[in-house]
C-alpha cells in the first residue's frame, strides 16, 4: 500500500493545482515570461488556423460562384449564336416585312 505521507503529498499537490497555489511556486515564478510567450504562441496558433479555415471557406464559396457565372455565360453566348444565325435572321426580317432583302450577288472585296 502507499505511503500516509506518500498520499497526503498527493492530495495537497491536487488541491494546489485546482486552487491554483501551484502558480505561486517558485518555479512558475522563475518563468513567467516564457510562460506568457507560450501562452501568446498558442494564442496565434489558434487565430491563425481560424482564419485559414475561414479563407477556405470563402475560397470554396467564390469557386462555386464562379462555376454558376461560367454556365451563366456559356448559356448566354450559346443563346446568341442561336440568335445570331442566317436563317434566324432571314426569319425575323420576312416576320417584320422589312424592305430588307436577302442578297442575290456574293459580295466581293475592294481593293
Amino acid at each position: 500500500m502507499d505511503n500516509p505521507t506518500t498520499t497526503k503529498k498527493q492530495i495537497s499537490s491536487w488541491k494546489s493545482i485546482i486552487g491554483g497555489d501551484i502558480l505561486a511556486s517558485g518555479f512558475f515564478r522563475r518563468q513567467t515570461k516564457l510562460l506568457v510567450l507560450l501562452m501568446l504562441l498558442v494564442l496565434f496558433y489558434i487565430h491563425n488556423r481560424y482564419a485559414c479555415q475561414q479563407q477556405i471557406i470563402e475560397i470554396d464559396r467564390l469557386k462555386r460562384e464562379l462555376t454558376d457565372i461560367k454556365y451563366d455565360a456559356l448559356t448566354r453566348s450559346s443563346e446568341l449564336m442561336e440568335r445570331s444565325r442566317q436563317s434566324h435572321i432571314e426569319e425575323y426580317i420576312k416576320k417584320s416585312k422589312s424592305d430588307l432583302q436577302i442578297a442575290t450577288n456574293p459580295p466581293y472585296l475592294i481593293k
